[in-house]
């Protein structure tokens, strides 16, 4: 095995058995958590859909990958090439829907009376399982008509090339036409218009709370900060995140869709990138929402009551 294919290969193992536990550790912790109470809050039914979107990528794209720097090359008949392309897909697009509908509730959440959507937030809440539904069905509906698009038109040979992706080699067709560009580049694009104008709106409101009570922080243990101002700070830091290596992840992806020949180091560090927010974005939310803490402190209200 040549160096650069090891490291390589080592690097999609890595990535792929650290989103593999980090995703499936936190979906564990909910369902431990609603075990417990027998309710999740809105906000953690968004983080389950974006954990199931993260386990879709990984699985689709990381594990893919690391078989074929391990085991086997090309081992994807057309078909089954064509069907983990499609779930790649679908957990992308879930990815960014998801993350966008997380950051508008959270920046509904916390703002001022004065603002009109603020006394909506709560009919938001009652129907969050209704726009996850949505989401899911939207995208499995819109990823489906690529899937199947080959086969109803007739693609000309100056519209089409072959893509080696390394655990299988497809015909694919140009992704710059116009269909592609209306139902996934504009969604996507406004998606992420959406979460950049959430996130400054909620650093705005932070900052102006920030000063309303900076008296307030200088008195004796006062320089906690509120549930609602930690849980935006970690949403924040999460959507921060995740536009960093959402846009490093479409540039290089739009680099290998213009790109008519096969360059090997191009399709690794795309899927690399790819890869990055799926495998380590769970750990942002362990490190800011002391997930640990949270179950320790469940678990022994539990044996206190017991006893």
């Amino acid at each position: 095995m040549h160096v650069e294919r090891l490291i390589v290969g080592l690097a999609f193992l890595s990535q792929t058995t650290i989103g593999i536990l980090g995703n499936f550790s936190l979906i564990f912790y909910y369902i431990v958590l609603y075990y417990r109470e027998c309710s999740l809050k809105p906000t953690d039914l968004i983080l389950i859909n974006l954990l199931t979107s993260n386990v879709l990528i990984i699985l689709s794209l990381g594990l893919p990958h690391t078989i074929t720097s391990f085991l086997l090359k090309q081992f994807l008949n057309d078909f089954g090439c064509r069907v983990i392309l499609y779930t790649q897909r679908v957990g992308r697009s879930l990815s960014i829907g998801t993350s966008c509908l997380l950051s508008v509730f959270q920046a509904m959440v916390i703002s001022p009376k004065e603002y009109c959507w603020k006394d909506h937030k709560f009919k938001v809440a009652k129907y969050i399982r209704c726009f996850i539904s949505l989401l899911w069905v939207f995208y499995i509906l819109i990823q489906f008509i690529f899937f199947i698009y080959p086969f109803i038109k007739k693609i000309g040979k100056n519209m089409t090339r072959t893509r080696d992706f390394g655990y299988c080699c497809l015909v694919v067709y140009n992704e710059n036409d116009l269909l592609f560009a209306a139902l996934v580049v504009f969604p996507e694009v406004l998606f992420s218009l959406l979460i950049i104008w959430s996130s400054g709106f909620m650093i705005a409101i932070l900052y102006k709370h920030k000063q309303r009570v900076q008296y307030i922080h200088s008195l004796p243990g006062s320089s906690r900060t509120s549930p609602v101002s930690r849980a935006t700070q970690n949403i924040l830091a999460l959507m921060s995140t995740f536009l960093v290596f959402y846009t490093l992840s479409s540039i290089l992806q739009g680099c290998v869709a213009f790109w008519y020949g096969h360059n090997w180091w191009l399709m690794n560090i795309t899927s690399i990138s790819s890869l990055y927010f799926p495998s380590f974005g769970p750990f942002i939310l362990m490190n800011h929402y002391s997930t640990m803490s949270r179950y320790t402190f469940i678990w022994k209200r539990n044996k206190k009551i017991e006893f």
